[in-house]
Parts: C-alpha cells; sequence; structure tokens
C-alpha cells in the first residue's frame, strides 16, 4: 500500500465529472487514487473503497445516487478514521448527505457537503462550482483539492444545505432547458432560422449559461452527454420530493420531472438532457416547406370554394291559405291571383 502524504488524494466515481476531475488534480501535482464500481484503466485504480482510504486521508467521492453513496462509505469502513475527510460530490439531496454524514462522522472522520455545478467542459478547464457545507475547519483541509478543478467555492451553510442549494439549481437549469426547447420548436415550425432565435436571446434577460450550452446542441441535434437526462430526471425528483417534504406545490418542475422520465423511456437516458429536444425534432418539417404549409393552409381559409351543384329541384315554400303572393314571385297554377 502506498505511503501516505498531504499530495495524496481519493477519488471514488470515474464518471464524466469524476474522470475529469481526476485528470486535473494529476496536472496540479497531486497524487491520485481512485476507484470505480466497474474497473477502469486508470492510473492508481486500487481494488476497494477501503484501499482508496488506506492510500489517501482526503476523499472526494462523485457517485450517481444515494444507493452507492452508502455502498462506499459503508465499504470503507474501519478504513475511515479521525485523519479522514470525506468530501461528498454526489447530488443526492440533503436527507442522504446528512445520513452519511453521520456514518462517516460516526467513524471520527470529517466529513464536507460539496456538490458542484458546471459540465465537463468546465471540469476539464477548471471551471467547476462547489457549494460547500460543514464546519469551517474541516472544509479548511479540503480547499486545496476544491481548488484544483474549480473556479469558485461558495459556502452555504450546515451539512444538508448545500445539498438542497444543489438540488434547486438543477430544478432550473432543467425547467429553463425544457422551455428552451419548446421555444425551438415553435420558431423551427414556423419557417424561422434558428440562428436568430440565438442572436435574439444573446440580446435578451433570458440568455443563460445552460441556454449557452444547450442551444446549439438542440440546433445541431447532437446530445453528446454533458449531464445525461437519466441524472437531471433523479434530481428533478429529489426536488419534487423535498418539496414534498415541505408541503409546496412545484407545478413547472414536476412536468418537466414527467418529460424527463418520457425521455428515458424513449431510449434518451444516457444522452445529453439537451435531448428534451428531440420529441419536437422527431416531428419537424424542413423549415421551408413548414413556412409554405403555414401560408397555404392560411390562403385556404380565405378563398371562396365552388357552388354546389344542384342534384334535384328544390322543395317549393308553400303559403299560408289566403296569403298573396310577393311582387315577382312565381305563381303556380291554380293559386289565387293565377291568370287563367
Amino acid at each position: 500500500m502506498p505511503r501516505k502524504s498531504p499530495k495524496n488524494v481519493g477519488l471514488i466515481g470515474l464518471g464524466i465529472i469524476g474522470s475529469r476531475v481526476a485528470a486535473k488534480l494529476r496536472s496540479e501535482g497531486f497524487q491520485v487514487y481512485v476507484w470505480n464500481r466497474t474497473a477502469k484503466a486508470a492510473p492508481n485504480f486500487l481494488g476497494s473503497p477501503a484501499e482508496v482510504a488506506e492510500a489517501a486521508d482526503i476523499i472526494q467521492i462523485f457517485v450517481a445516487d444515494s444507493g452507492a453513496l452508502f455502498s462506499v462509505i459503508e465499504a470503507m469502513g474501519d478504513a475511515l478514521t479521525p485523519d479522514h475527510v470525506v468530501v461528498c460530490s454526489a447530488t443526492v439531496g440533503p436527507e442522504a448527505v446528512i445520513e452519511a454524514a453521520r456514518y462517516v462522522q460516526s467513524r471520527g472522520a470529517g466529513f464536507v457537503d460539496a456538490p458542484f455545478t458546471g459540465s465537463k467542459l468546465a471540469a476539464e478547464k477548471r471551471e467547476l462550482v462547489y457549494y460547500l457545507g460543514g464546519e469551517e475547519e474541516v472544509i479548511k483541509r479540503v480547499k486545496p483539492l476544491l481548488t484544483a478543478s474549480s473556479k469558485a467555492l461558495v459556502p452555504i451553510g450546515e451539512i444538508g444545505s448545500a445539498a438542497t442549494i444543489k438540488i434547486v439549481t438543477n430544478m432550473i437549469s432543467a425547467a429553463t432547458t425544457q422551455t428552451l426547447a419548446e421555444a425551438l420548436a415553435i420558431v423551427q415550425h414556423a419557417g424561422l432560422d434558428p440562428a436568430v432565435l440565438g442572436a435574439a436571446i444573446a440580446q435578451n434577460a433570458c440568455r443563460s449559461g445552460v441556454v449557452d450550452l444547450k442551444l446549439p446542441m438542440m440546433i445541431a441535434g447532437e446530445y453528446e452527454p454533458h449531464f445525461s437526462v437519466k441524472h437531471m430526471l433523479k434530481d428533478v425528483q429529489l426536488g419534487v420530493s423535498l418539496a414534498n417534504w415541505l408541503d409546496l406545490e412545484v407545478p413547472v418542475t414536476t412536468v418537466t420531472a414527467g418529460l424527463l422520465y418520457g425521455a428515458v423511456q424513449k431510449g434518451w437516458g444516457d444522452l445529453d438532457f439537451s435531448a428534451l429536444y428531440k420529441t419536437y425534432a422527431a416531428a419537424l418539417v424542413e423549415p421551408a416547406k413548414a413556412a409554405a404549409l403555414v401560408v397555404e393552409e392560411k390562403l385556404a381559409k380565405v378563398v371562396e370554394l365552388p357552388a354546389a351543384k344542384v342534384t334535384g329541384k328544390p322543395a317549393r315554400l308553400t303559403r299560408a291559405p289566403g296569403q298573396r303572393p310577393l311582387e315577382g314571385e312565381r305563381i303556380e297554377p291554380g293559386e289565387p291571383g293565377a291568370r287563367g
């Protein structure tokens, strides 16, 4: 087993973000010991979470859900000591984070609630932003680790508070992306060049980092995962659960969760969550053709249709007995006023 050093760090979870953070830490001079549930060809890949804890005192965790988080910290078991700090960068919600912290702290180790915002490009460029919950002295110990992959560290409060902020910010990102998909669908189905939407948004107050990242992906129809549909669905469901616990209604988030679930059911779970646009793109007619159809449909509403052909003699209206005919009205033989 490698000898511990202040530059030794552990990292568990080599997904889209974890793998890039590990690479960034190495480039910053850290000796990084890693583990992943699925074995990967990575430097210093160890056999278990316990071995990672034996190699490094500070361990950052990037896993997908609370089940994976509990599995990892339980697997560390007796390898956790008062010398350790576990940095939880998984998005699992405040309840799971608090439970994980209690387990870690029962072993005497420190715990930092440190979810992040940023995509794989941000991780590659050292532009993640970490939200931090926990004791100030413990956070101070892990700042060199977190600074190596981030542009900002935002203190939030106690353990669990950072997890809450991460959930609500992802709720905003999910709803924004769904609305963006709807807006782009209207633009394209109306026959407009989608580039004009981008130009308009660039000068509009609705512009955001999410829009800047997701709109080009939707227009190009390329959904390489920066943050997957299935992971965003999990986060939005956490938001709905948190709102339910607080007895709050969140209709936009609830609808967005349903749309994300539908995307997973269509087999898009591993795509970037900008794939919400695929629902509209699948039915999209070419813009020029769409514009022609709109014009044709409008013209059809104002063009007079030809008169219908009469296939039989129309029924003749009868006058009441004694009623005189109107001037110019045809009088049948035998009617009053008829000439003999």
